[in-house]
C-alpha cells in the first residue's frame, strides 16, 4: 500500500529535503506552496496524510486546519518554527494530530507519521535505516557509510539511490521506481541519469565494479541491494 503525502511548504529547502526523504521511503509525495494551491489539489484528490507549514505566502496554516476539519479526517502534522505552547494547544484542539517544531530531524518526522497514521488504523512498519553486508556499513539515519571501516563519501543524489536501495535491501527495484523516488515522477524516461549515478556509486563502493557484490543489476529491469541471502545462494 502506498501512503500518499502532501507537503505544504514555502521554504524551497526545507520542501526539498522532506520531499526527497519521503520519496526515499517509498511514500507517493506532492507538494504545494500555499493555502490556494493545497486547497486545490485537495479538492481534486486527498492524501493519506497532510504535513503542513504554518507562515505560508498568502495565510495561515491554521484556515486550513480549520477548513480541513469540518469535512474530512486526514491525519495533519504541522511542521513550523513557531513554538508558543498556547499556539500548539489552539491547532491541536482545531484538529491538529501533532506539532513538529522546526528544526527536526528526518527520523522523529518519519516516527510522528506512523504515530498519526496508526491513530487512523493504518500501520507502516518501522523504517529500514541500517545495512551490513560483507564490509560495507550503510546508516541512512547518521548518513554514514563505511566500507572496511572507511568513511564514504556520496553526493546526495548518490546518497538517495543507495538510501532508496536500502530501503527495498534484497529486493528488485525497478529502473522506473528509482527515477520516480530519486528524481521525481517526470524522471521516469531519464534512464541515462540512472546508469551515470549507479556508475558513480560502484565506482567508490566496489572493488571491481563491473563485477558487483552489492550493487547488483537486473538485466533491463532494475538493480537490487544484496544481501546475506546472496552468499547462501552462490551469488
Amino acid at each position: 500500500m502506498t501512503i500518499r503525502v502532501l507537503i505544504v511548504e514555502d521554504d524551497k529547502e526545507i520542501r526539498k529535503l522532506i520531499h526527497a526523504s519521503l520519496s526515499v521511503e517509498g511514500f507517493e509525495v506532492q507538494t504545494a506552496t500555499s493555502i490556494s494551491e493545497a486547497s486545490a489539489m485537495l479538492q481534486h484528490a486527498l492524501p493519506d496524510l497532510l504535513l503542513l507549514d504554518l507562515g505560508l505566502p498568502d495565510g495561515d496554516g491554521e484556515q486550513l486546519v480549520r477548513q480541513l476539519r469540518t469535512q474530512h479526517n486526514l491525519p495533519i502534522l504541522i511542521i513550523s518554527a513557531r513554538h508558543q505552547e498556547t499556539q500548539k494547544i489552539r491547532l491541536l484542539d482545531a484538529g491538529a494530530d501533532d506539532f513538529l517544531v522546526k528544526p527536526f530531524s528526518v527520523p522523529e518526522l518519519l516516527a510522528r507519521m506512523r504515530v498519526a497514521l496508526r491513530h487512523r488504523g493504518t500501520r507502516l512498519a518501522a523504517a529500514i535505516t541500517e545495512y551490513t553486508h560483507l564490509d560495507l556499513f550503510i546508516d541512512l539515519a547518521k548518513h554514514a557509510v563505511t566500507l572496511r571501516g572507511q568513511t564514504i563519501h556520496l553526493t546526495p543524489t548518490e546518497f538517495n539511490l543507495l538510501a532508496r536501495l536500502v530501503r527495498s535491501a534484497g529486493y528488485l527495484v525497478t529502473h522506473r521506481q528509482l527515477l520516480s523516488d530519486v528524481w521525481g515522477p517526470e524522471y521516469v524516461e531519464h534512464t541515462h541519469y540512472l546508469r551515470l549515478y549507479m556508475a558513480q556509486l560502484r565506482a567508490k563502493i566496489e572493488d571491481h565494479p563491473a563485477e558487483p557484490r552489492y550493487l547488483l543489476t537486473e538485466t533491463g529491469v532494475g538493480y537490487r541491494l544484496a544481501t546475506s541471502d546472496d552468499n547462501a545462494n552462490g551469488n
